[in-house]
């Protein structure tokens, strides 16, 4: 059974096949898939799916994006569907300095305001970092969040980075770049990292892997898909593709506490 930490079957992207494209999941072995919120739509949609679909689970969050509507009545509001037993973390949150949507200052306000909020209900922390290495790692460590648990989604760090996080107990996630011919750091960091801090994702409906993406430029990424990701890992750390989806989904249930 794999685990797709990382999808946004939430977003409109799916709306008018999401039952074919579950189907399909499960016909790749993709059992369980956690729904990511960005904001208060879509982790109130998140929610909504979990609860009608034995298999999916919700986060709810607020992304760096979208980090100036993160006052104190979405923050109530999330606080209070966080204490749904299928809302499992508390994100996607973080900091963006790539795209910069919102202001640095207004980013580091949200994210640390979330992360009071999971320090509140015991949640573990699903984190976007994109050119803010130093200052993701600060805010952990000032917010004693590394306590939580949680994971770097869509690792784009480099090693130091990754043993930094995992020796503090967080996790790194893995997507569709990990299939790329020229991600050659990356693979690296998939074959060298201990299997027991590593997690799949999709990020669905984006960054679709290698072949999907070569077949069908800028095609939908889908949670069927996650086998691809699997099978790298699995080829580059020399492992059957069951020993990958057993050690990975193992991950996702201790973090994120699935039963």
């Amino acid at each position: 059974m794999l685990t797709d930490t990382h999808a946004h079957l939430n977003f409109p992207d799916f709306e008018e096949d999401l039952e074919a494209v579950l189907e399909r999941a499960a016909e790749q072995d993709v059992r369980r898939i956690l729904c990511i919120g960005t904001d208060l739509a879509s982790s109130r949609k998140a929610l909504a799916l979990a609860e009608a679909q034995a298999g999916l689970y919700a986060t709810v969050g607020i992304h760096p994006h979208e980090a100036r509507t993160a006052d104190e009545a979405t923050l109530s509001q999330l606080r209070e569907w966080a204490q749904h037993p299928k809302v499992v973390a508390i994100g996607e949150i973080g900091l963006d300095f790539y795209r910069n949507l919102s202001p640095p200052e207004v980013q580091l306000r949200a994210f640390r305001a979330q992360i009071a909020l999971a320090q509140e209900r015991n949640l573990p922390l699903v984190i976007h970092d994109r050119e803010a290495h130093e200052a993701v790692m600060a805010v952990l460590e000032e917010e004693e969040a590394w306590k939580l648990g949680g994971v770097l989604h869509c690792f784009s760090g480099d090693a130091t980075l990754a043993h930094k996080v995992t020796e503090r107990g967080f996790y790194v996630g893995f997507d569709g770049p990990l299939t790329f011919p020229n991600a050659r750091s990356l693979q690296a960091l998939a074959a060298a990292l201990p299997l027991q801090a590593c997690l799949l994702e999709t990020d669905c409906p984006y960054l679709t892997p290698h072949p999907y993406r070569v077949q069908a430029p800028r095609q939908r990424n889908e949670p069927a898909y996650l086998r691809a990701v699997a099978e790298k890992m699995a080829e580059l750390r020399g492992l059957s593709l069951a020993e990958v989806a057993a050690a990975t989904s193992a991950n996702a249930e201790r973090l994120f506490r699935l039963g």
